[in-house]
């Protein structure tokens, strides 16, 4: 999630995307290609890594502590997959670079549709150069554009993913740190992909995403209350990154609001483009971002916790049961979605809390 101060998971069907393509450039193709290459070619056992007396004592830490996540996951009604067996160091501090669109003057998205996999509102690269060399490419066709960072990405199941090093938080300094938010991060990231590994709907991005995260952000607390405890310093460190996000997420909801207002407006567009400069460098001050932000940026936050009521009212109505739970989901199919790309599938899930959760 772009507000969190440390990384967030991010589903991707980068390379497999790629390879169906049947309307991407060559050069995508190919950056996509080489990416998950080197990422195949500098990935190594994690019991290897585990043994390597160069390896940092934090890393061993928390990388021998995968399989657990794992476990717990799938005693929580995850699919079991063979992913997260391997370490990938990588120099960056992404592990790839998310390109999104909109209209300058509505939020309106750009999406990328390709055979097998459905249609995207973005394209990841591995090259931060290349990501921002597109998105200009896609100012200059007049859209506004987005590129963030994004620590991890599922290949669903097409190929076994690895653990990143992006994936692990650099460890807190500082008078206010309250401990090492590192552990709850990488749960929750091994969670949410593992997530999109058990269910994925094609072309339904929004669902998928929420999915993802209302269900890690959960279990992510129960793993860590049973692990180290619910008042450790790890746990607390997690919430406080986690309230910290909230806080973002709210600003930036409330940002998108004001902007669609804006836009509704009669106003001619002259005013409407210096009004709307104004509200985004006054969010970007309010935020401490360094970044610029613009349309693209938020349209991500046109909703706030996008489904998290009908998913609660869901998870209840299965008795606090994920089993029960994801497996009602997977009753849904592509046609149970009124469109692609749905942003409101809240109703979609609510009709299946209604109905009763299947036993």
């Amino acid at each position: 999630m772009f507000a969190r101060p440390t990384p967030v998971a991010i589903a991707f069907l980068l390379f497999t995307s790629s390879l169906f393509s049947s309307c991407g450039s060559l050069s995508y193709l190919l950056q996509a290609s080489e990416g998950q290459w080197e990422l195949f070619n500098r990935a190594k056992p994690i019991a290897e890594v585990l043994k390597d007396e160069r390896t940092p004592p934090r890393i061993k830490n928390l990388l021998s502590q995968i399989p657990a996540v794992k476990k717990f996951g799938e005693s929580q009604g995850l699919k079991p997959t063979p992913n997260y067996k391997d370490y990938v160091k990588l120099d960056r501090s992404a592990a790839v670079y998310v390109v999104s669109a909109s209209e300058v003057l509505r939020f309106k998205s750009k999406t990328w549709s390709f055979p097998i996999v459905g249609s995207f509102p973005y394209l990841g690269w591995f090259d931060l150069k290349n990501a921002q060399e597109y998105a200009e490419s896609l100012r200059k066709e007049g859209w506004d554009a987005d590129v963030r960072g994004a620590s991890a990405y599922s290949t669903l199941g097409w190929f076994r993913d690895a653990v990143l090093s992006t994936m692990i938080p650099d460890a807190p300094t500082g008078p206010q740190a309250v401990g090492d938010p590192a552990l709850g991060e990488l749960v929750n990231v091994v969670i949410h992909e593992s997530v999109h590994a058990t269910l994925y709907i094609n072309g339904q991005s929004y669902f998928n995403e929420s999915l993802a995260s209302f269900v890690a952000d959960h279990l992510t607390r129960v793993y860590l209350d049973q692990k180290v405890g619910a008042n450790s310093p790890e746990k607390a460190a997690y919430v406080q990154g986690v309230t910290a996000s909230e806080v973002a997420l709210r600003k930036l909801h409330l940002g998108y609001e004001e902007l669609e207002k804006l836009y509704q407006s009669s106003k001619p567009d002259t005013e409407k483009l210096e009004l709307k400069a104004k509200i985004l460098a006054k969010l970007k001050a309010d935020l401490g971002y360094r970044r610029d932000l613009n349309n693209a940026t938020l349209i991500q936050f046109k909703t706030y916790n996008t489904g998290q009521t009908e998913f609660d009212a869901l998870i209840k109505a299965c008795q606090g049961d994920w089993h029960y739970f994801m497996s009602s989901l997977a009753t849904l199919k592509d046609s149970s979605f009124a469109n692609p790309q749905q942003e409101d599938f809240g109703p979609v899930v609510m009709k299946l809390a209604e109905n009763g959760c299947p036993r």
